[in-house]
C-alpha cells in the first residue's frame, strides 16, 4: 500500500476519503506492527461491496444446511445427500466450490464417526447412532461462503451426544473471541481450554482459513493456541472457525483417497463451522 495523505480516496476501495475510513485504523496498526516486528497485510480485509457478496453466498450456503437437516435421517446414503446440495446449489444460481477443487469428486463433503473431515459421499448408508458431519460452500456471483453442521443419526451413544455438544461449545467459544486487535491465538485457546478440560483433544493438523474471495485465503486459524499470539484481528476481515474436537488422539491419517482424514485411533470425531466477519466491535456470523 503506497503511502497516502488525509484527503486522498482510501485505499480499501470505499470511495471515501482516507482521513473518514482507514486512517486511524492504520495508524494503530502500524503501532502494533513496530511492536510485533511483522507487516500486517491490509489486503485480507474486505470492502463493503465485498462484505455484502460474502454474505449472501454464506446465506445460502446456511440455506442448502438447513435443507439437508430437514431431509437426512437412518437410511439414507451420503450419496444422496451430495444429490440434494448439489441440485439446490445449481437451481439457486451458484457453484458447489468443492466439486474439482484439487480434484475432489463430489459437491459437499460428508464425514462419519471417525472421519474428521472431507469425507467424500459414496455408497455407505446412514445408520442408527452415527454421527455425520456435512460441510457445504457454495460460490455466488464469485463470492464464497463455508460452513457445516453435525447430525445425529436415531439413537446415538451418551459418548457420541457429549462430543457433538462440546464440539459446538468449542465453536462457539472460538467466536466469542472474535474482536478487533485480539489475535487467532486467542481463539484457538478458548477452544482449546474447553475441549481439553473435558477430557477431550482438538486436531491440530486441520484449521479454519480466510475465506470469501477463495476458497481457502490467508490467514490459517489455529484451534489450539496461546492467548495475544497470531494474526491480529481487524475489521472486515472475513474467515471459518471450525474446531474438530476429538475423544481419543488428536492425530489425524489420510486415506488412500487422499482426502477422506479419519483419527488415527478410530475414536469419534465431531465439528461445526461458521464463516465470520470480524466487526468494528466484534462479530458477525454469516453462516
Amino acid at each position: 500500500m503506497s503511502i497516502l495523505s488525509r484527503n486522498d480516496i482510501c485505499w480499501c476501495g470505499s470511495g471515501k476519503k482516507y482521513k473518514k475510513c482507514h486512517m486511524e485504523q492504520d495508524i494503530f496498526i502500524s503501532n502494533i506492527e513496530q511492536k510485533v516486528g511483522y507487516k500486517i497485510p491490509r489486503d485480507i480485509m474486505k470492502t463493503e461491496e465485498q462484505i455484502d457478496g460474502i454474505r449472501k453466498s454464506c446465506k445460502l450456503t446456511h440455506e442448502i444446511l438447513d435443507m439437508v437437516g430437514e431431509r437426512i435421517k437412518v437410511g439414507v446414503t451420503t450419496n444422496e445427500i451430495n444429490t440434494w446440495v448439489h441440485e439446490y446449489t445449481v437451481e439457486h444460481n451458484a457453484y458447489p466450490a468443492p466439486l474439482g477443487y484439487g480434484g475432489f469428486p463430489k459437491s459437499v463433503c460428508t464425514s462419519i464417526n471417525d472421519v474428521i473431515c472431507h469425507g467424500i459421499p459414496d455408497d455407505t448408508v446412514l445408520k442408527d447412532g452415527d454421527i455425520v458431519n456435512v460441510d457445504v460452500t457454495c460460490i455466488l456471483d464469485g463470492y464464497y461462503g463455508d460452513a457445516n453442521r453435525m447430525f445425529i443419526m436415531g439413537e446415538a451413544s451418551k459418548e457420541a451426544i457429549d462430543l457433538v455438544r462440546v464440539s459446538k461449545e468449542c465453536l462457539d467459544l472460538g467466536i466469542q473471541q472474535v474482536k478487533p486487535y485480539n489475535t487467532l491465538g486467542d481463539i484457538g485457546n478458548a477452544i482449546q481450554q474447553h475441549a481439553e478440560s473435558l477430557g477431550y483433544s482438538v486436531v491440530y493438523d486441520y484449521g479454519g482459513h480466510g475465506v470469501g474471495l477463495e476458497f481457502h485465503e490467508e490467514p490459517f486459524v489455529p484451534h489450539i493456541g496461546k492467548k495475544g499470539e497470531g494474526t491480529i484481528l481487524l475489521p472486515n476481515m472475513t474467515f471459518t472457525i471450525e474446531p474438530m474436537i476429538n475423544i481419543g488422539s488428536p492425530e489425524a491419517d489420510v486415506l488412500e483417497d487422499d482426502w477422506t482424514a479419519v483419527t488415527i485411533d478410530g475414536s469419534l470425531s465431531s465439528q461445526w463451522e461458521h464463516t465470520i466477519r470480524v466487526t468494528e466491535t466484534g462479530y458477525e456470523i454469516l453462516t
